[in-house]
């Protein structure tokens, strides 16, 4: 019997706290959507003025930008939803450290709207993958909750294709330079039949320098892939101050 009030209170606490009906952003409670008006007027949408490369604002149009300029060569097309800015980028951090994973289902839908709108064409789906110690000690991995959503809602599969074998420091404590030293041979495919001759679409949380997909990519050009395209829930501008 106690057990059977223990259920029925948790299911109550579920119904009466229920994320889908407050503002993702400040907890105001809704009734539809998932921010308030208020704070939907504040999302830091990445609609304007981008880098046609890497999908990051920019000041003025331009091919490449100071960010992607010869060193993002492996991937052919990159966008985002929003700019990494509050309140977006607390989110993520909620998703990834808060064990916020169903923020993972909301973030998708405006994913799969972004790789429309950008007229993606990919064969399946694929994630920037962590190392088996690294998710075990989190308890997921974000990038795959985010594909594995995306790609139900664009109607693609989801293919495993690629592993992290190797540790490395966090990349958001270093520049560039080391990023790309950090991530020497930090991947591998794991299935190179997949990949050959197939358009392939990264999901990502966050872009920085670029210098993670890049890594990414590069295995997967390697192993055939014919386009390398990465999607991701927000991008930080180049140095320059917008």
């Amino acid at each position: 019997m106690k057990g059977f009030f223990a259920k029925i209170g948790k299911s109550l606490r579920e119904y009466f706290y229920n994320p889908k009906w407050r503002c993702l952003a400040c907890g105001k409670e809704i009734f539809e959507g998932d921010f308030c008006k208020e704070c939907k007027e504040t999302l830091p949408f990445n609609d304007k003025v981008i880098c046609d490369h890497c999908g990051r604002k920019v000041i003025a149009p331009e091919n490449f930008c100071s960010t992607c300029k010869g060193v993002l060569v492996s991937v052919d097309k990159c966008r985002s939803v929003f700019n990494y800015q509050k309140p977006i980028s607390s989110l993520i951090k909620k998703m990834k450290y808060g064990n916020g994973r169903y923020i993972a289902e909301i973030f998708s839908f405006y994913l799969a709207i972004t790789y429309f709108k950008n007229y993606f064409n990919a064969d399946f789906v694929t994630y920037v993958p962590m190392t088996k110690r690294a998710e075990k000690k989190r308890g997921f991995n974000q990038s795959k909750l985010l594909a594995e959503n995306t790609a139900k809602r664009i109607s693609l599969p989801v293919v495993h294709c690629i592993e992290k074998i190797k540790e490395t420091t966090r990349q958001a404590k270093l520049g560039r330079k080391d990023r790309l030293k950090n991530l020497h041979d930090a991947f591998k495919i794991v299935d190179k039949k997949a990949v050959k001759d197939r358009a392939v679409l990264i999901i990502d949380d966050v872009s920085t320098t670029g210098a993670t997909v890049e890594a990414v990519a590069e295995k997967l050009k390697h192993a055939g892939a014919k386009k390398v395209y990465l999607l991701s829930v927000a991008s930080v501008p180049p140095r320059e101050k917008y």
